[in-house]
């Protein structure tokens, strides 16, 4: 067994708690993303081995409305610098939560959120290593507020 599962298992133990090795082992590691008034990402840079589930708790710790200044996180295939923007334009087209009907691009997103709000969603990571952007799709913020997911 690996150090971390027998860690938790021995926790879990002391708390009078019941767990497997395989639900430890299996458990989705947590990224905390934020974004705010000034349309900028609090995290730009996510690492993930190939395969690995992630849960994003994605908040808009800002204070204006959906309507006037809605954030949301998406994760997109790997695309040139021009198709992103290309995607980003589609995006603003399929309001009210700014993904194109055609998703095939998309690997995981959350919805859009006012100030104050938070969504939580979890995906696998891709099993081939590279770079997946994730972007903003509100109208005219994924040109500010972008990152990247690397798989190696």
């Amino acid at each position: 067994m690996k150090l971390k599962t027998l860690l938790v298992l021995s926790l879990v133990s002391l708390v009078g708690g019941a767990v497997s090795p395989v639900a430890a082992a299996d458990a989705p590691r947590e990224v905390v993303i934020t974004a705010n008034d000034a349309m900028q990402f609090s995290l730009k840079e996510i690492t993930a081995a190939p395969g690995e589930k992630i849960t994003v708790k994605f908040s808009n710790i800002g204070k204006l409305p959906k309507t006037a200044m809605g954030h949301n996180w998406v994760l997109v295939k790997p695309m040139s610098a021009a198709e992103l923007n290309s995607f980003g334009m589609a995006c603003m087209k399929a309001a009210p939560e700014y993904i194109p009907a055609d998703r095939s691009a998309v690997i995981a997103h959350t919805k859009i959120l006012g100030g104050g709000e938070s969504d939580t969603i979890t995906f696998t990571a891709p099993a081939t290593a590279g770079e997946y952007p994730y972007l903003c799709s509100f109208p005219g913020h994924f040109a500010m507020m972008k990152g990247k997911l690397t798989v190696k």
